[in-house]
């Protein structure tokens, strides 16, 4: 029982990783079963056995994939000394050579796409949302509880650099011949110190 039970975690995480690949290939929109299927080098019965439908399916990749995302982000500002560090440490969300990056940001279009005409793709960006806001929310109680930041309301301002963020990368992701790496982040993280420090220099 335990061997079979690997063995559906193996085929799972096998076909959210081609399913993920084919995506970010080809957007939500042209993605087929069968393109999933060569993808994972199963056919599609083997994959209607974990997964019933593809809307199924990429909803659970999305998810899976988020979660990914919230990992790597939690493990970096882990390795931050203090809060201002903390709420600039996803400035790896910048980088051209990080293969996260290059997955996510279409996979991120593609459910905003979606949730303007679907509820399901709309609760899939609030989890995604209140997951960041969650993350900077923490630092953002450090750096008021320590003194450093003179922020009155918590969840407003880790709304408002989860904002920042998400709105230099939109820029920076669809027109980099204008807005180059260095200016996202110089200007994310001048916006997001300002912000945090409020009157403070």
């Amino acid at each position: 029982m335990e061997i079979n039970l690997t063995l559906e975690k193996i085929r799972k995480a096998q076909i959210i990783e081609a399913s993920l690949r084919k995506i970010a290939e080809v957007g939500i929109q042209n993605i087929t079963m069968d393109d999933i299927a060569a993808e994972a080098r199963l056919s599609k019965g083997g994959i209607a056995h974990y997964f019933s439908s593809k809307e199924l399916l990429i909803k659970e990749t999305f998810r899976d994939f988020f979660a990914a995302i919230f990992l790597r982000g939690q493990k970096t500002m882990d390795q931050c000394a203090g809060p201002l560090d903390k709420v600039h440490s996803f400035m790896w969300l910048y980088n051209w050579e990080d293969p996260l990056v290059n997955i996510g940001y279409p996979m991120l279009f593609d459910a905003m796409a979606m949730a303007g005409h679907d509820t399901d793709y709309r609760s899939l960006l609030h989890e995604w949302f209140d997951g960041w806001i969650e993350l900077l929310g923490c630092a953002v109680e450090e750096g008021v509880a320590s003194g450093a930041f003179p922020v009155t309301d918590i969840q407003g301002t880790a709304r408002a650099i989860s904002a920042i963020y998400q709105g230099v990368a939109t820029r920076w992701y669809l027109d980099k011949d204008a807005h180059s790496t260095e200016w996202a982040v110089s200007y994310a993280r001048k916006a997001i110190s300002s912000l945090v420090n409020g009157s403070k220099k």
